[in-house]
């Protein structure tokens, strides 16, 4: 449909195109239909099963920035990619995903993340507004933790960033540290770094990421997740033959997840600490307030750098003694203790990586509490591909469907996913 679009500048719905080719290319149909159904490894039934979360520690020790993403992994739909100067504190982690389900109104049925105590908030918070919704849930957990460092599809994500994104500002980023005009171990030159660069650099990530969740991947024939545009499927997936496991949120509930975990007069929250935000907003608004881009970032924290010294000199200002803004540095360092305890006695989900069947595929999704698809929702789908590519001349109706088949169409190999790093 994109070439249709840009070469003859016509625009035409999937289903008008599907139609074309069932009508004219019965033989190209038959061929595709039983390509959806090669088995590969689980990874999810459909869109909002799982949403999977990772940090990024690229920039962290050099420059003080630290990264951190949750995607779905079914589209390939990037719901946040965030940088701030921590992303190992759980109460920071558990607001993003709080963030992103406000926003769009709804949660996935499981979570998914690396170990790690700073994805104990995130697997809380979101156990909980289960439990709130669904009693049956109680006692179990509703996030999958991977163990055996299987969480590929975000480590896929950062690889797209690191080839996309990261060289040119890496590069702006590399001109104040080897100037030596920036060091994030001194006080005053991280909490001006911070100020200047985390909300230009925010700003250019969601630049990027409404990128990416608005441009259809690659196809490749060797891969049996949807093709399209993420956002579209996640608006539309019934246009894509896709499930879709969204549960409606209670805006008291993440009230109350938000209130216990990740209250948001928390330090963490604070990009510099609120005093020193008044200082420095004066002193930019007094240098004329310059915007801050590619070419006038580091101009702009210098200018600010050398007020703040100027005041040192005449008014005996000395920010880097401050000890009322001190946490800004230690609460950034990995040792920081800021945990969360895990909700104790919960019973895990059925299913997940520890589950592998006869041809080594697992299921990590949260559909019938981990075991998956059931009768009902495999006719549903059967349905929904049915409406989407209908069967050519009959002939696929007796063909053998299997839960596993019925899987695999919305799964992904694991190892496939590896090799093709970001390709997906």
């Amino acid at each position: 449909m994109t070439l249709i679009y840009s070469n003859l500048g016509l625009v035409s719905s999937s289903k008008t195109v599907m139609q074309y080719f069932h009508i004219y290319e019965p033989d190209l149909v038959r061929k595709r239909r039983r390509g959806h159904f090669k088995r590969k490894r689980f990874w999810a039934a459909g869109s909002n099963d799982v949403w999977a979360v990772d940090q990024h520690d690229k920039w962290k020790y050099k420059f003080g920035l630290a990264l951190h993403t949750g995607i779905n992994p079914f589209l390939g739909l990037i719901h946040w990619m965030k940088i701030w100067w921590n992303n190992n504190n759980p109460r920071l982690i558990l607001s993003y995903y709080l963030n992103a389900i406000e926003t769009i109104g709804f949660m996935p049925l499981v979570t998914q993340s690396d170990p790690g105590t700073e994805n104990i908030g995130i697997a809380n918070g979101h156990t909980q507004l289960r439990h709130y919704q669904d009693q049956s849930l109680v006692g179990t957990s509703q996030h999958r933790w991977m163990r055996q460092k299987k969480n590929v599809m975000p480590e896929i994500t950062w690889s797209q960033l690191r080839r996309r994104f990261t060289p040119g500002f890496e590069d702006i980023l590399e001109i104040g540290v080897n100037n030596g005009w920036y060091d994030p171990g001194v006080l005053i030159e991280a909490l001006i770094f911070r100020w200047v660069f985390i909300p230009w650099l925010q700003a250019e990530l969601e630049l990027y990421r409404n990128r990416i969740n608005n441009t259809a991947k690659r196809h490749d024939r060797n891969k049996i997740l949807p093709h399209g545009v993420p956002n579209h499927m996640f608006e539309y997936p019934e246009d894509y033959a896709i499930l879709d496991f969204k549960i409606k949120i209670d805006p008291e509930g993440v009230h109350k997840v938000r209130a216990m975990y990740a209250p948001p007069d928390h330090k963490i929250f604070h990009l510099v600490p609120p005093e020193f935000h008044d200082m420095i907003s004066g002193i930019y608004k007094s240098i004329g307030e310059p915007s801050v881009n590619r070419e006038s970032c580091w101009d702009v924290y210098l200018q600010l750098l050398s007020e703040f010294r100027t005041l040192d000199k005449i008014h005996g200002v000395d920010v880097s003694a401050n000890e009322n803004w001190g946490y800004a540095l230690t609460q950034a360092l990995d040792n920081y203790n800021d945990k969360i305890q895990p909700i104790p006695g919960l019973k895990e989900l059925r299913g997940g990586e520890g589950v592998i069947g006869p041809d080594g595929g697992y299921y990590m999704g949260g559909v019938n509490q981990g075991d998956g698809l059931d009768q009902g929702l495999q006719s549903k789908l059967n349905q929904m591909i049915d409406d989407v590519e209908p069967n050519v001349n009959g002939d696929l109706q007796n063909e053998p469907s299997t839960s596993d088949d019925l899987f695999a169409w919305f799964s992904d190999e694991e190892e496939s996913l590896a090799a093709a790093e970001g390709d997906w």
